[in-house]
C-alpha cells in the first residue's frame, strides 16, 4: 500500500511497506555558472528545467522520477551559435542565461548555514 504525506507545498513523501522515497516537485540548481554550448541551427534540443539531469544543460529524463511535474524545454535555434544556457534554473529567458545566478549566489552568501 502507498500513503502520501504532504510535508509542505514543495515536497511529498511516499511511504511504502518497509521503506520510503522522497520526491522533489521543485527544480534544483545544477550549477552556479551557465553552460557555454555550441548550438546547431534547426537541431532540436531539450533543455533540462528541473536540474536533476546528469547531462546538463540538456535533459536525460531524470525529471520523470525526481521531479515529474517539471518538463524540459524543447527548442531549436534559428542559427548556429555559441550560447550560454542557464544552469541555476532561475532565468526569465529560458533556456538562456540572464544573470539570475548572480542573485542566487549573493542570496546564498547572505543566508546563514543550515543546522540540522
Amino acid at each position: 500500500t502507498k500513503t502520501t504525506l504532504n510535508t509542505s507545498k514543495n515536497m511529498r513523501i511516499f511511504l511504502f511497506v518497509g521503506h520510503s522515497c522522497l520526491q522533489s516537485t521543485e527544480r534544483v540548481v545544477a550549477a552556479r555558472l551557465p553552460y557555454r554550448v555550441k548550438l546547431s541551427a534547426e537541431k532540436r534540443y531539450a533543455w533540462c528545467a528541473c536540474g536533476h539531469s546528469k547531462k546538463q544543460p540538456f535533459c536525460d529524463g531524470a525529471h520523470k522520477v525526481k521531479a515529474p511535474s517539471i518538463s524540459p524545454l524543447r527548442f531549436s535555434p534559428d542559427k548556429t551559435k555559441t550560447a550560454m544556457l542557464c544552469a541555476c534554473k532561475e532565468t526569465k529567458n529560458v533556456p538562456y542565461c540572464d544573470g539570475s545566478h548572480f542573485k542566487e549566489v549573493q542570496k546564498s552568501q547572505l543566508m546563514p548555514p543550515k543546522i540540522p
